[in-house]
């Protein structure tokens, strides 16, 4: 039996904001220096990328020739055992991410519901598993690789896990980005826009790039190589993943025993049902604009639509199994 591949081998993230990372040695620096680290700027790069990538996902998946979502095998053989009896995911991982504040969480709940109404077996991240990764140091490895990065990083860990206590990064404008595989909620650093009580806008300039580019520089003084699999103008986190196509195919019209003779007939990609999901997407995404978004009229921002990165939890390292929660821990930043 070949190895299942998770769907992200063959969907590489593509950076389409402008900026080319492949002279510093420091990827994040990259944008900054493009943007002269100016918050509105590179909040306009973080706004291009998502708002692009949509774009060229839609048209994909509208596409004539769209042969249908990505179901993740590795996910599917993990939630139903009946697959691959005893299938362990052999993807260990060393990252650091943050967890996102209880009101975000419920705002994230909504968006769940509303997925499920036209994609009932949508994969959906349990919601104390939801993250958004700050830094991923490597992925894929075995557990003896993942554990030599943490016997060269310990001693440093607990520093860098309360970088965001000192150093707070705000995130506005939830969106939902996606693909073919998965759906995530992705947001923007701010950039002065209805501030919070206590906060200016200088703090605004200190935005979730830099706290990207300071976690790469902190991780590397330790010795370790940062293998991230992408460095992308993106501040998102998954909420949702597909495992099961029948979701997206046409409806067996024949009487129920004719059903039962079929079964192992192929099913056909029913592409009103894939306009459905595109459509309940950009439903949503007004929505959000329309409650969460920030209105200009002095009187803040709805909560749930704005996230200080490390409010009420500082970072998180955890390492192993991971990528649909689990994993270990090995600190916790403090939070505020």
């Amino acid at each position: 039996m070949s190895k299942p591949q998770a769907p992200h081998n063959s969907n590489p993230f593509e950076d389409l904001s402008g900026v080319s990372t492949a002279a510093f040695s420091n990827p994040y620096d990259a944008l900054l220096i493009a943007c002269e680290d100016d918050a509105a700027e590179i909040q306009k790069r973080y706004t291009a990328h998502r708002t692009t990538r949509n774009a060229q996902q839609k048209a994909k998946m509208l596409d004539e020739g769209f042969e249908g979502v990505t179901i993740d095998p590795i996910l599917l053989r993990l939630s139903d055992p009946t697959i691959e009896p005893g299938y362990v995911d052999p993807r260990n991982c060393l990252v650091f991410w943050g967890r996102p504040t209880q009101k975000v969480k419920e705002m994230i709940l909504k968006v769940q519901k509303e997925l499920s109404k036209v994609v009932p077996n949508l994969w959906l991240m349990p919601q104390d598993c939801l993250h958004i990764t700050a830094l991923e140091i490597t992925h894929s490895k075995n557990a003896q690789e993942i554990q030599h990065l943490i016997n060269c990083m310990r001693s440093q860990i607990p520093s860098i896990v309360d970088h965001t206590f000192t150093h707070r990064t705000r995130l506005i404008k939830p969106m939902i980005s996606y693909d073919a595989s998965a759906i995530a909620l992705s947001w923007v650093p701010a950039a002065g826009e209805a501030l919070p009580p206590g906060r200016t806008a200088d703090d605004d300039e200190f935005t979730y790039h830099h706290l990207r580019r300071d976690l790469h520089h902190l991780c590397t003084q330790t010795g370790v190589q940062v293998d991230s699999r992408y460095v992308v103008p993106s501040s998102h986190l998954t909420i949702g993943r597909f495992i099961d196509a029948s979701d997206f195919e046409e409806e067996d019209e024949e009487d129920e025993e004719e059903e039962e003779d079929d079964e192992e007939e192929e099913r056909t990609l029913d592409p009103e049902k894939i306009e459905a999901l595109v459509e309940k997407i950009e439903e949503i995404n007004r929505l959000l604009e329309r409650d969460y978004w920030p209105k200009g009229d002095g009187k803040g921002i709805k909560e749930g639509g704005e996230w200080i990165v490390g409010q009420e939890v500082g970072l998180l390292c955890q390492f192993g199994t991971l990528w649909y929660g689990g994993g270990e821990s090995i600190a916790k930043g403090k939070g505020f």
